[in-house]
């Protein structure tokens, strides 16, 4: 039994079933526009911010690593 879904672009019924060659999108049109507001990042998949906090030990341990480094460590 096939199962009716809304095109996520238009809300037009579409049949869910094998042969329904750009589901859950009514059409290829429907699925590029979809695929554009990706592209243009109008869509994005919520996250919450992660906040990534450097130990004191770890800053040590670069700022250590940095100045035995040549003076021109960073001019490459």
């Amino acid at each position: 039994m096939s199962s009716i879904v809304k095109c996520p672009t238009c809300q037009k019924d579409v049949v869910w079933q094998p042969e329904s060659e750009y589901r859950p999108f009514c059409s290829k049109r429907c699925q590029m526009i979809d695929l554009g507001e990706w592209a243009s990042e109008n869509n994005r998949i919520a996250q919450s911010p992660q906040v990534s906090e450097i130990s004191e030990a770890d800053l040590d341990k670069m700022e250590a690593f940095l100045t035995q480094q040549d003076n021109d460590f960073f001019k490459n």
